[in-house]
């Protein structure tokens, strides 16, 4: 297994090998025990699979807030799609800034988002899936929304914005200035 930093503290791309022959390959996309050993445990206790049928489809920016935070381990089980990650921590050096990270069938890679950060994606191709493991279960009292197009963020989604397909929760989601953030950096105690 891979183990990429990114440019947001705690947020890693893991690029699991990959053993093939001709009949395919087989990969183990999380080993609990191993990626310990990395310092990176997390205990899934949810999976999630969603199909977006059309090319333009923005899922997002999602996020749970305590006591039902998540991290989340992304990946993309058919087609391609660009994964976003937005460091909501405040105190964070990196508070705000985004990361957009290709995950596609082909290449395997997968994104680990620890909790305190919203995550959404857009997808490139039609009849993308994500695939994605949560560390708690969903609670929608917990549930919360940022605006994906919030101009004070500056994500590049590689599509016009007023061409997304949207949610009506998606396109109704705040504003980073205006949202209600629990999140705080544990390095900025």
């Amino acid at each position: 297994m891979l183990i990429e930093p990114t440019a947001l503290p705690g947020l890693v791309v893991l690029t699991p090998a990959r053993y093939g022959d001709a009949r395919g390959f087989f990969s183990e996309s999380w080993n609990r025990q191993r990626m310990a050993e990395h310092g990176l445990d997390f205990d899934f206790v949810q999976d999630n699979h969603s199909l977006s049928v059309a090319q333009g489809t923005v899922r997002g920016l999602h996020f749970q807030t305590p006591p039902h935070a998540q991290a989340k381990l992304v990946r993309c089980g058919r087609g391609r799609l660009l994964d976003v990650s937005v460091d909501l921590r405040k105190g964070s050096p990196t508070f705000g800034k985004w990361v957009g990270i290709e995950l596609s069938f082909e290449n395997g890679k997968q994104l680990l988002i620890p909790e305190g950060f919203a995550h959404g994606f857009v997808t490139c191709v039609p009849d993308t899936e994500i695939i994605y493991k949560c560390s708690d279960y969903y609670a929608p009292e917990c549930d919360r929304s940022l605006r994906f197009d919030d101009p004070e963020i500056g994500i590049d989604w590689g599509i016009d914005a007023g061409e997304a397909i949207l949610s009506d929760k998606d396109a109704g989601a705040p504003l980073l200035a205006d949202l209600d953030n629990p999140f705080i950096w544990e390095g900025s105690q």
